[in-house]
Parts: C-alpha cells; structure tokens; sequence
C-alpha cells in the first residue's frame, strides 16, 4: 500500500495579532503543481472561507485560493496568511518579499514592522442597483448603491453605503433568501462612529459558499478607493464588524492599494492525501 503525500499546512487567523479572532485561512505548501479537483476537496474538508495552495516558481510562489465549493480569482487575507506562513516556515528569509503569482497578476507582501502589507489591484466602483429582493434579504436601507467590475470567474460585489456604524453591525441577512436574489457577493458599509477608525463594514457571500466572511481583503480593494475618495486622504483604517472582526491598514497609491495587517498561525501540520 502507498503511503499517502505529506504537505505542510499552517491554519493563520489574519487581520489579526491574537488567535481566534480575524480572518482563518489555511495555507498548503506543494512541491509542484496540484489537480482542481483535489485542492477542491481539500479546502472542502478544511472548512474555511479560503485554502491557499503555493508552490516554489523560479521569480515567486504560485499562490490559488480555494473556497469550500469554488476557485476564487484573488483573496486577501489568505495571501497575507500565505506570506506569514513562507516567513514562519524559513522558505521565505525574513526581510525577503513575497511575490505570489496568481490569477489577478502579481501580489507581493512584505513585512512593515510587525504587519505584513501586501500589494492588490484598486477597484472602482460604479453606480447600480442591487435587486430589491436581495436589498430586503439584507434588511438595511441603503442611501447608494454601488458595485465593482467582474475580476473574474464571475468575482464581483455590491456595495451598499448605510447611514450608520449601527445599521451595519445590526444586519441580520436571511442568507438563503440573498443567495438566490444577490447576482454577487454584498459589501455594506458605513462611516465609523468612533475615533480611530474611519469605516466599518461586512461581507456576505453565499454564492462562494461563505455566509459572511470574517474579514475581506479583497472587500478593501474597492472600500479603500471609496472611502478614501469622500475623507479626502490616502491613508485609512477600516474595522470588518464580524462576530471575529478585524482591523484593516490600508493606503491608496495610484491603481495600487496597500493592506496591512498581523497575522498569528493557530495550527501547523502536515496534510495527508
């Protein structure tokens, strides 16, 4: 009988410096190029909004990120959680940076004092309506409505601006309802209420097979050129109200934002399969 293959496999909670809080990710290091179907059947028994797969290139990594039921084309916070695991492993020297090749380019992450900042596409977003029934899925009143282009696979998201930091931590979304009326994944947000921080959202998307993710990377690339616009400034801090939350650095340059964050590995191992 063949033994089975090992991989190492770290669970990193990202966004955040504590465990059990931020956004989890699992991260699965290969020798080389793996099938679909298996990394499909790997970030299902994972169990998490995203697996990050990675193997050695000669300029990089090779990063994809899979959600339980799908490929997505980018991901936040498990890129960042990827590059925490290189460095935590020694694949990566300490000061080196990460370059990821993925299906939205080319990502790097580099440490900045105690954060990672990785580097991601800026999104802008355009005017349009999400559908009513989705709008009463959500149960919130939405002063605007917005949505970023389609990044790939079908990836896209609306974006509904709320009137206040309560209205968004207060939604409760009939998740079942919104999957069969949101032609996307749903970002609703609003100015913080205090000090410190300057916005608040969260993220639904059943479509993925993620109800409401912890905190959303990708989910910044367009809340960060939207906020940034009406502040006035190119530096901002977000908080992603979830039950687990997490904080968001964030800077815009350019068709470029930069998002930074801690991140802290909860488990490491090795994947049998």
């Amino acid at each position: 009988m063949t033994s089975p293959r090992e991989h190492p496999l770290y669970h990193v909670d990202a966004f955040t410096g504590l465990p059990f809080a931020g956004n989890p990710a699992a991260v699965c290091l290969l020798d080389g190029p793996a099938g679909d179907d298996w990394m499909k059947q790997v970030a299902a028994e994972m169990n998490l909004s995203e697996t990050a797969f990675l193997f050695r290139l000669p300029d990089g990594w090779s990063l994809r990120w899979f959600t339980p039921v799908k490929e997505v084309p980018l991901c936040g916070h498990a890129t960042l959680a990827s590059a925490h695991a290189l460095w935590e492993s020694g694949s990566l020297e300490p000061g080196e940076p990460a370059r990821f090749h993925t299906l939205s380019g080319l990502l790097i992450a580099r440490r900045v004092g105690t954060r990672i900042e990785i580097e991601m596409p800026a999104f802008t977003v355009s005017q349009d309506a999400l559908p009513r029934e989705a709008v009463a899925a959500l149960g919130v009143q939405p002063l605007e409505s917005w949505r970023t282009p389609n990044r790939g696979l079908g990836d896209f998201e609306h974006l509904l601006l709320l009137a206040t930091e309560g209205e968004v931590r207060g939604a409760r979304p009939d998740f079942a309802r919104l999957n069969r009326s949101a032609p996307g994944a749903v970002l609703i947000t609003a100015r913080a209420g205090k000090p410190g921080i300057d916005f608040v959202s969260r993220y639904f998307a059943p479509q993925w097979g993620i109800d409401e993710d912890p905190v959303t990377g990708i989910a910044h690339c367009s809340l960060v050129p939207f906020w940034t616009a009406r502040l006035g400034r190119t530096e901002v801090k977000g908080y992603q109200a979830s039950s687990r939350g997490g904080y968001v650095y964030a800077r815009l340059a350019g068709d470029r934002v930069f998002l930074s964050g801690e991140a802290v590995t909860v488990v490491s191992g090795k994947l049998r399969g």
